[in-house]
């Protein structure tokens, strides 16, 4: 690690992680194996690196580098290493408000799960269905504006505003698969597998039936936005509400699709961090491609979303103890061709345990309950029911 200290900033640091992984599934296959199993995880063993450079040459500007690198089965899909994220960042300060402008590929601060370095989670292994599909499918590449006002009695207002390209796929995960749990973040230009749907070859031959690249570069030429507030009442508690509209145009680009997607989160959070905390975030929108019958205003596949999780923890000393439950559902718009419908609710329980500063232990139990009308007209079971123990050890570096 290479670090310069000043009195405004410093010049560069390098961080990350190196993770070991153990893990029991039972249930179907996973989805990164082209099924229709819920986890990303897998039984067996897994390893990954993740690392973050920041340059801060000066208190006002900076810029952030997020790769990784993983050891995953011979039968998941999808790349081994890339990029994440990567910007440029301007910030100033006066009194008691602070600017910031990033721009370049980056995740909305939108997350109440997924808050520590690298966009991680230090409550538990296994992401919210909500976070996971933001980490699979959301991730702007453009420019974000954000003000933050604080006030004299500590309470704090945060705008914050996004103009962005480069997900004009999103969307698609979640039409033709459903909702899944985990943490595994695709990275620029990987493609990702979808699942052996029976009507792709039907009504929608051109789609690449072997997968669909969440980050690419921009195919519509189109400008999707995104705008949020929250209210912090000092740090104990805060509200925030979001909207993303990506504006695609529902057209056919090479072998995908340009999904139009749009979603309001709202969040909440009560206690500290570091102490015991409750949040909670709720997701409904829609997604959908494919010009068809436009005079009647349907589409080949029109989908409704919604999903939302309650988390719990409690940090005491070396120990946090954290439990979460989700629900997620899917709903059929279009009323054409295959049915993408489901419901579904989880349950994770996790303990994590600080052994050095720098080495972490965690174990974690998650179980899934749902079905996916999809895989019923695929000929496949419907039944997605699942249960995966994780044994996880993380060495911290910076």
């Amino acid at each position: 690690m290479l670090v310069a200290s000043g009195t405004s900033a410093d010049t560069l640091s390098l961080r990350g992680f190196l993770t070991g992984r153990a893990a029991t599934v039972s249930g179907r296959d996973s989805w990164m194996t082209g099924e229709w199993g819920r986890f990303d995880a897998a039984d067996g063993v897994t390893a990954k690196g993740e690392i973050g450079l920041d340059w801060n040459p000066s208190r006002y500007f900076g810029a952030h580098i997020h790769g990784l690198a993983r050891a995953e089965p011979d039968d998941f899909e999808g790349d081994r290493f890339g990029l994440v994220a990567g910007y440029l960042e301007g910030r100033f300060e006066r009194a008691q408000d602070r600017f910031q402008a990033r721009a370049g590929q980056f995740f909305l601060p939108t997350s109440r799960e997924n808050r520590g370095d690298l966009w991680s989670s230090p409550y538990t292994v296994t992401f919210s269905p909500l976070n996971t599909w933001i980490g699979q499918e959301v991730r702007p590449i453009g420019l974000d504006l954000e003000w933050r006002h604080t006030m004299a009695n500590f309470n704090a207002l945060t705008v914050g505003a996004t103009a962005f390209e480069g997900n004009d796929t999103m969307g698609t995960l979640l039409a033709w698969r459903g909702w899944s749990l985990g943490n595994r973040l695709p990275v620029y230009d990987e493609l990702v597998p979808l699942p052996p749907l029976w009507s792709l070859p039907v009504f929608i031959p051109l789609q690449n039936r072997e997968g669909t690249t969440p980050f690419r570069s921009d195919m519509d030429g189109r400008v999707g936005w995104s705008a949020r507030g929250r209210f912090s009442f000092t740090d104990q508690a805060m509200v925030q509400i979001t909207h993303v509209d990506n504006r695609g145009d529902y057209e056919l680009y090479g072998d995908e699709y340009s999904w139009k997607t749009k979603f309001t989160m709202v969040a909440a959070e009560i206690g500290h961090p570091e102490q015991t905390m409750l949040a909670a975030e709720f997701v409904h929108g829609f997604t959908g491609m494919g010009p068809f019958l436009q005079r009647f205003g349907a589409r080949v596949v029109l989908v409704g979303f919604e999903s939302a999780y309650l988390l719990l923890s409690h940090r005491r000393g070396p120990n946090r103890y954290s439990a979460r439950i989700d629900t997620f559902s899917t709903d059929d718009l279009d009323g054409l061709g295959s049915s993408s419908t489901e419901d579904g609710a989880s349950l994770t329980l996790a303990w994590l345990r600080d052994l050095t500063p720098h080495l972490r232990g965690a174990l974690e139990v998650t179980g899934v309950t749902g079905d996916n009308t999809l895989a019923a007209e695929s000929g496949f079971s419907e039944n997605t029911d699942a249960l995966s123990v994780i044994v996880e050890v993380r060495y911290s570096f910076w």
